[in-house]
């Protein structure tokens, strides 16, 4: 299964909110930006810079696109970019849309990661 996956410009951070928490106005600043809420947490990706100063965030993420729509119904997308990241010991976090999937590594493993998918015949571009 060869993919075709684009690097995101820009560099995202993972932030932790109360579960309780009211949406911020920083989350939805920028082009992207993903919010869930759970029972345990208010979950934010958004662009690094958008975030203030005392917020719990981690680490400076990199994304790569799948590009979609993929069917809902297919097996084996993230499985196939996983396995070859894994077995590069590079850390991923994904979030997952309707259309298709954003794989996320830390930013200095991101052209590791493109070299890495390429050799397993994914198009990195």
């Amino acid at each position: 299964m060869g993919l075709t996956l684009t690097a995101m410009p820009d560099t995202l951070t993972v932030c932790r909110l109360a579960p309780d928490s009211e949406l911020p106005a920083w989350a939805t600043a920028g082009v992207f930006w993903s919010i869930t809420r759970t029972a345990d947490e208010l979950s934010v990706v958004v662009t690094k810079e958008c975030v203030p100063a005392g917020v719990r965030a981690e680490g400076a993420w990199r994304a790569l696109k799948v590009a979609g729509p993929i069917p809902l119904t297919e097996v084996g997308v993230l499985a196939s970019i996983a396995e070859p990241l894994r077995r590069a010991e590079i850390c991923l976090f994904v979030i997952s849309t309707f259309d298709t999937d954003y794989v996320l590594m830390a930013a200095e493993h991101l052209e590791e990661a493109r070299l890495v998918l390429s050799q397993t015949g994914h198009r990195v571009c």
